[in-house]
């Protein structure tokens, strides 16, 4: 796993199960098309957090990116965090500061909130989130900041959370936004999507999937047909891919 090459800069993202990812080839492109010198990104695909301890101590290690299900278990491994990540308790960058020290960042926010009104004229509504993981945590953030009011749906639902059986239609008539933060639908089963009924969507829905393979995830079919306007997480995650190289160079 390591090189042995002196003066190389060494990124990567942490995750499991990662073959499908885009950050890789994202990364590589970049250094390519900006005539990047003497870096290099890599999977580190790991079966359980603690493995984090031997990508840390790798030679030349300057930066990496953490996906499901490690944002919020590589907290504890971290030396610090950006208050932003803490305030959500999700990581999804790590820097490697000139004292040896980490530092987490989560760059989900940034990439979430251009991609979303970018594409999406504000309106008086508010938002159904689906999903209660790490990216969700970043969706909630930057819509809270923006003054929209957000109910989470999960299977396992908490306090403040609702099941998918409690999404009535009265919900989905005030919830114009309804973003799907969860990996149904994600390559290879892509044949699959959130259980709502998407017979109550209109076109006066905005459908956004932070999912990005395939490009068009049945949910965002299914509102489609409805004449609902969609976007998928391709977007989202070149914002907050170019977030964290920032960071990394800063």
């Amino acid at each position: 796993m390591d090189l042995k090459i002196e003066g190389i800069k060494r990124f990567g993202l942490v995750g499991k199960n990662i073959d499908y990812s885009f950050s890789k080839k994202y990364f590589e492109k970049k250094f390519i098309q900006k005539n990047i010198k003497n870096c290099t990104y890599e999977n580190f695909d790991i079966n359980s957090i603690d493995l984090i301890k031997e990508i840390f101590l790798l030679k030349n290690i300057k930066g990496l990116n953490v996906t499901i299900p490690y944002k919020q278990k590589i907290i504890p491994y971290l030396d610090f965090i950006d208050s932003k990540a803490k305030s959500i308790n999700a990581v999804n960058t790590i820097c490697f500061l000139k004292n040896g020290s980490t530092k987490g960042f989560n760059t989900d926010i940034n990439g979430f909130e251009k991609a979303l009104f970018n594409n999406w004229k504000k309106i008086k509504t508010k938002c159904l989130i689906i999903g209660t993981g790490g990216a969700s945590k970043a969706v909630e953030y930057v819509l809270t900041n923006n003054n929209i009011a957000t109910t989470f749906v999960s299977r396992n639902p908490k306090k403040n959370q609702i099941s998918y059986s409690k999404i009535s239609s009265e919900i989905i008539n005030t919830h114009k936004l309804i973003i799907n933060c969860t990996p149904i639908g994600t390559y290879p089963n892509i044949n699959i999507a959130p259980k709502i009924d998407y017979n109550l969507l209109t076109s006066e829905h905005f459908l956004f999937d932070l999912i990005y393979n395939p490009n068009e995830t049945m949910f965002l079919k299914e509102g489609k047909a409805r004449g609902c306007k969609t976007l998928n997480g391709n977007e989202m995650l070149k914002e907050q891919a170019d977030k964290a190289w920032s960071i990394w160079n800063q």
